[in-house]
């Protein structure tokens, strides 16, 4: 399970947490636990939850906006 924070103005941080560890994963392709993060949130096999806790239905378009 991964969770979308807010930055400080509110809009979407350039980074996702991701819940089991606590581990903050930035936008950047190079990044293999990013990368996991897409492919597992298009293969539905994780969720990602908004800053308030809720499940996100749409999970899938947002990821595919992401680089």
């Amino acid at each position: 399970m991964y969770q979308q924070l807010p930055d400080q103005f509110g809009q979407p941080a350039q980074f996702i947490k991701r819940l089991s560890d606590n581990a903050f994963i930035p936008f950047d392709p190079a990044n293999t636990d990013f990368a996991n993060f897409k492919k597992e949130i298009l293969a539905d096999e994780a969720q990602l939850q908004d800053a308030d806790g809720n499940v996100m239905t749409d999970s899938k378009d947002y990821v595919r906006t992401l680089p």
